[in-house]
């Protein structure tokens, strides 16, 4: 009921968009963690062509978040955000359409770029239209987001009984309906010139030294999100024996999201200082793969996860709030576009090491190896992000505005 409450009383275009990450969530999850299976098994595709097929779609998204940064600056948030949702549609209905291997990598590359496109310039939008509430938005839009990414696996498991067509087309049908609602509610706003041209936008926001240094610090934080859904089911499942279980690990998530995310933060931006949650916040992510090492079981692993779950509620709507502080208003999609190019490269990297860390950690007979390597990964981002505040390298809040306004 809080959710909702504090929901309403943002504009309309805000609530589209906290909804609309819930469609977003919903259709991504509902497809593409079953379509190495389908590719392999129903395709009978290799294993090099799966991987060459998956690894087009995560560059084309990765690689071209700067490209949907720049677009939301220069053409507006709400036409690329539309744009990026109606290619999502047409991308997951390919993968539904088509067994050939040109048909499905075009809808990876489409796939992908909508992500590129729709991802920076959603956090663009809603930066503008939250004003001095971005903390509360983002925080709610991380409610939403990890709603959807429950209900998308499930709902995806259920289609799957179909066939693995059905389960596409659903996904797309839901990206087809967000693009709609979206055309119809967000509100197109004036788009102010930055006053130079691509490429000088690019250079700016890259010669802000404080603002790579905060994207560099925050790889312990994509990387360690990203054991949601590696190494924490992973162990869920050795744990327990069951396959099931990685199921427990996301629900138990999303009822703490629902539960305390608002709350959250609420409470630590009444106590200012949004770098020092940021730095706390990993640090709490970093502890959250000790108990798996301390001791073995189910129960750990579960006291991970939710600690996991904790440390994201702390940092994330602070770095979303931060992150269009660095540079002008008129930058703001580029900045989020940079951040995630910056941040995605160095997180693919962090997962490569925990890949190999799992794997070493399995032949040599020790498992806790992953899971040190996560808590090393994320104390160093805590203390990058605390060595970057010591320092006084990140933006302050709104203190400025309100200045303004009393004037």
């Amino acid at each position: 009921m809080r959710t909702w409450r504090e929901m309403r009383g943002f504009p309309l275009a805000v609530r589209l968009l906290l909804v609309n990450q819930l469609g977003v969530n919903t259709g991504f999850y509902l497809l593409i963690p079953y379509l190495a299976t389908h590719l392999g098994e129903n395709l009978g595709m290799s294993a090099a062509v799966v991987g060459i097929v998956l690894g087009v779609r995560n560059l084309s998204q990765q690689g071209l978040f700067i490209i949907g940064g720049s677009a939301a600056d220069r053409l507006g948030a709400r036409g690329v955000i539309i744009a990026g949702c109606a290619l999502r549609t047409v991308g997951f209905a390919l993968f539904a359409l088509g067994d050939g291997l040109p048909v499905l990598l075009a809808a990876s590359v489409l796939s992908g770029l909508a992500g590129a496109l729709f991802n920076p310039a959603v956090r663009a939008y809603l930066a503008q239209e939250a004003g001095e509430r971005k903390a509360e938005a983002f925080a709610l839009f991380n409610v939403f987001a990890t709603t959807g990414a429950l209900v998308g696996p499930l709902l995806g498991s259920a289609l799957l009984l179909v066939d693995f067509r059905t389960s596409a087309l659903t996904a797309a049908g839901i990206f087809a309906v967000l693009t709609v609602a979206q055309a119809l509610v967000l509100p197109a706003r004036e788009v102010e010139p930055s006053g130079s041209g691509v490429l000088g936008d690019w250079r700016e926001v890259l010669g802000n030294r404080a603002f790579l240094a905060f994207s560099l610090a925050m790889v312990g934080m994509f990387t360690l999100e990203n054991q949601l859904y590696l190494l924490l089911p992973d162990g869920a499942r050795e744990a327990t024996g069951w396959d099931g279980a990685a199921g427990i690990v996301f629900l138990v998530g999303t009822v703490a999201n629902l539960a305390f995310q608002l709350r959250i933060t609420r409470s630590l931006k009444s106590l200012g200082d949004r770098p020092r949650w940021i730095a706390a916040g990993l640090a709490v992510m970093a502890l959250a793969f000790l108990p798996p090492v301390l001791a073995p079981g189910a129960v750990p692993v579960l006291m991970s996860a939710l600690l996991l779950y904790l440390g994201i509620m702390i940092a994330s709507p602070f770095v979303m709030e931060l992150i269009p502080r660095f540079g002008r208003p008129e930058l703001t999609g580029t900045y989020f576009g940079i951040f995630y190019v910056v941040s995605g490269i160095a997180a693919a990297v962090g997962n490569t090491v925990i890949g190999w860390a799992m794997d070493a950690g399995e032949s040599a007979g020790r498992a806790w190896l992953p899971w040190v390597c996560c808590t090393v990964f994320g104390a160093a981002s805590a203390g990058g992000v605390a060595w970057l505040r010591r320092r006084g390298a990140l933006p302050a809040p709104a203190e400025p505005v309100r200045e303004k306004a009393d004037a």
